[in-house]
């Protein structure tokens, strides 16, 4: 649907239009919304933790809501803020960049979004009934033990959103396996392509491990099973290791697709093609495969041994190699390149040294005899965070700059951009570079209240100053979306002179996206074009009925029943309607898998009639 048939349409057909879509691109911009939405709460939650700590012995929240803020604030922005965002970048370029007219399973990937969102509702809906307080981590016996139900909230939340970006994952192996367009080769495929294929793979084995700990934990906390019941036979160090196997790699299914954009970025902005391809490439392998040998790095002060801690050190170090691959090729792309400083590559050059310094605490971190000195401080907050903000959420920050044209057909604002990125960019090294120095005078992680003449005062009242200054670069970025919306002028067709086939598609981009599937002649298929042509893609197939799925309320619906089952299994055993919502629940959610499945929807044909008479 173009711009100018949405305008036509009342709110009420609008809103239709979005609840039944099948579309890509209308999905990757509803996981974005959403996604910025939970970003905004996990945000407000992090300044509350901040504004707690800003001076000694404060009483700003209750220990018992600083627990909660801590687990909210880590919960929301790993899984409901930075994923999904994530997501949404990949449902809108990669099936553009690779040639194809949509995903592989458009339904299976409409059901994947709705299954996140009313995940980070449900997960939002503790704040009401009692929000989970035993860390993102939720290491047992704290959350086998935690009373009231927010613990149940956090177990049935991420079950439903998992199991939305698991659905997600296979989507996108299944979509640039079997949908590429004539000729684009695996090694012709963009970089965000390829660690979309890469992070795809984590998530297919990464999630099961998280998904199977739930199960567990919610068991032993609904059923009175004795998983991770030391007294009762169990063991709670097995919930680090299945946490920990789905966790470290997570951290790669995040910076991974932040990699893949920076490439983009450098390449564009540079006007050179991304230096060392194929070594970028293998690289992204090597970083998802040690992503998984590693785990037990989090847990060397668990007592597993010297043996198995010296393993793990190694390989944790190992990483290291092929992240400085990538770095040193980006470094080398813009060596002799004519760089244009936009927006997005202010994000793109801040976040280089930012995550070196990440990396290189990393590094330090990886050391296990060193680890006994820095675990559980605000040294490994402080690394957290170098890796998370200034990798991942510069790279979100960079990819919203870069795409926005593509998504919205608005070049958002130049001045204000680069007054957020300051203001953001400045706030950040305050918040978090002054946290190492703080772990390191052994101030501890998770506590509520530090005491005065400890030396902990100035640090903690810079951090929380810097919490403040990444607030305002937020809220100036989010004036810049609506001052774009409202005052900004439309977008080229390719403002930034791209190289890649998203910058080829006509404006606004038509829910089929090529008329005929393109044909791929090189790696940077429309800078070749534009180097031996007029900019137009060269067809692969001739002009004919192009085949498109219908869009089906049946995902939304199916969301809805097993949201509504999740609060009457939190509830079952307190409340009898509990039972109601719990069986009337999965009726509903399997009654859609069962409609779906009897139901013969073989789509619909755009002729190629209508085709011929569209101006592109």
């Amino acid at each position: 649907m173009s711009l100018a048939s949405a305008q036509k349409k009342g709110f009420g057909a609008i809103l239709w239009d979005y609840l039944t879509t099948v579309d890509h691109k209308k999905i990757g911009v509803m996981y974005i919304a959403a996604g910025a939405f939970f970003f905004i709460l996990g945000g407000i939650e992090s300044l509350v933790i901040r504004v707690q700590l800003m001076v000694p012995e404060n009483d700003f929240v209750s220990a018992g809501l600083y627990n909660e803020m801590i687990t909210m604030h880590g919960t929301t922005m790993i899984f409901f803020a930075a994923m999904p965002i994530l997501l949404g970048f990949m449902n809108v370029a990669v099936p553009l960049q690779i040639g194809a007219r949509d995903v592989a399973f458009p339904f299976l990937n409409a059901l994947g979004f709705w299954l996140f969102l009313f995940g980070g509702i449900l997960l939002n809906l503790s704040w009401i009934f009692g929000a989970p307080d035993a860390g993102w981590t939720a290491y047992p016996p704290l959350s086998t033990q935690s009373p009231g139900h927010g613990t149940d909230f956090y177990v049935m939340a991420l079950q439903l959103s998992g199991a939305g970006t698991l659905m997600g994952g296979i989507n996108f192996i299944v979509t640039i396996v079997t949908m590429r367009a004539p000729g684009m080769t695996y090694m012709r495929m963009p970089l965000f392509s390829w660690t979309t294929f890469v992070t795809s793979i984590l998530i297919l084995f990464a999630f099961p491990a998280f998904t199977v700990a739930l199960f567990l934990l919610m068991f032993d906390r609904m059923f009175d099973s004795a998983f991770f019941d030391i007294a009762l036979g169990g063991n709670a160090v097995i919930w680090q290791h299945l946490f920990w196997i789905f966790a470290h790699p997570e951290v790669y299914i995040l910076i991974l697709p932040a990699f893949g954009i920076f490439s983009e970025i450098f390449s564009v902005f540079s006007k050179k093609r991304l230096f060392g391809y194929t070594s970028m490439v293998f690289a992204t392998f090597l970083i998802a495969f040690l992503g998984f040998m590693v785990w037990a790095h989090h847990m060397f002060t668990v007592g597993l041994g010297s043996v198995a801690n010296a393993i793990f050190a190694v390989g944790t170090m190992a990483i290291a190699v092929p992240t400085g691959i990538k770095i040193f090729n980006w470094l080398a792309t813009m060596w002799g390149g004519s760089i244009r400083i936009s927006t997005a590559m202010l994000w793109a050059l801040a976040f280089i040294p930012s995550f070196t310094i990440g990396g290189m605490t990393g590094v330090m971190l990886g050391a296990a005899t060193a680890d006994y000195q820095y675990h559980d401080t605000y040294f490994v907050v402080a690394h957290f965070h170098y890796v998370l903000v200034g990798g991942v959420v510069f790279g979100i920050m960079a990819g919203l700059h870069y795409w926005w044209p593509l998504m919205f057909r608005r070049v958002l604002n130049e001045t204000l951009g680069k007054l957020a990125f300051w203001l953001f960019f400045i706030g950040f090294h305050l918040t978090f570079f002054i946290q190492h120095f703080l772990g390191l005078m052994g101030m501890p992680r998770r506590y509520w209240v530090f005491l005065e003449d400890q030396g902990l005062d100035l640090g903690n009242l810079v951090s929380t100053i810097g919490a403040f200054f990444m607030a305002a670069g937020a809220i100036v970025f989010v004036i810049n979306i609506i001052y774009t919306a409202v005052k900004g002028e439309k977008a080229p067709q390719d403002p930034w002179n791209g190289r890649t086939l998203e910058w080829a598609v006509p404006s606004p981009t038509p829910f089929y996206n090529f008329k005929q599937l393109p044909l791929v002649r090189g790696l940077d298929p429309l800078w070749i074009e534009k180097m031996e042509g007029n900019g137009k893609l060269t067809a692969a197939e001739p002009l004919n009925d192009i085949h498109m799925p219908n869009g089906s309320i049946i995902p939304f619906v199916m969301t809805v029943g097993f949201f509504i089952a999740s609060l009457g299994f939190i509830y079952q055993y307190e409340y009898p309607i509990a039972y109601l919502a719990l069986y009337g629940g999965m009726a509903i959610g399997i009654g859609g898998m069962i409609v779906r499945s009897l139901k013969d929807d073989h789509g619909y044909y755009v002729r190629k009639e209508e085709l011929e008479g569209e101006v592109e």
